[in-house]
């Protein structure tokens, strides 16, 4: 379902017969570390959830490019200083958000998608070219 900038991909099942595999899930904490000084939290499952759910709508096979998943508090004050479209206090450093691309979709088809799964926040970032999903309260921005 992923990959990463490090040139890691995961690609799993991590929910089956109503249950979450909890191996699985770690697998998905350390994937979607802070890559830049390697902490790893628990990333809410409902964050998996919105992502697996939007890629299926996509109907693609490409695994996503991971640009950001958990951020250290030190990481999300780094990023706020160099851009101001990085909120202070990011759902990201609670694990419940990610920032990913497609080579094979638009930041608008993803977003669309993201959007009719209806789980949370969708951001677009079309000049950067990715989208933002979270498990917080429902809500679209950028353009």
């Amino acid at each position: 379902m992923y990959s990463g900038r490090t040139g890691e991909s995961i690609d799993m099942i991590y929910w089956l017969e109503g249950h979450y595999i909890k191996e699985a899930l770690q697998e998905v904490n350390y994937f979607m570390r802070d890559w830049r000084n390697n902490q790893v939290i628990g990333i809410d499952s409902r964050t998996v959830d919105i992502v697996a759910a939007t890629h299926n709508l996509l109907d693609t096979t490409e695994p996503y490019m991971l640009v950001s998943g958990y951020r250290s508090p030190a990481t999300n004050a780094m990023l706020r200083r160099r851009s101001s479209g990085v909120a202070k206090n990011s759902l990201h450093m609670k694990g419940e958000a990610n920032d990913v691309r497609l080579k094979s979709r638009s930041v608008a088809q993803m977003a669309r998608a993201a959007q009719a799964v209806a789980a949370g926040g969708v951001g677009r970032y079309t000049r950067s070219n990715f989208v933002h999903m979270d498990c917080g309260r429902v809500r679209q921005w950028g353009s």
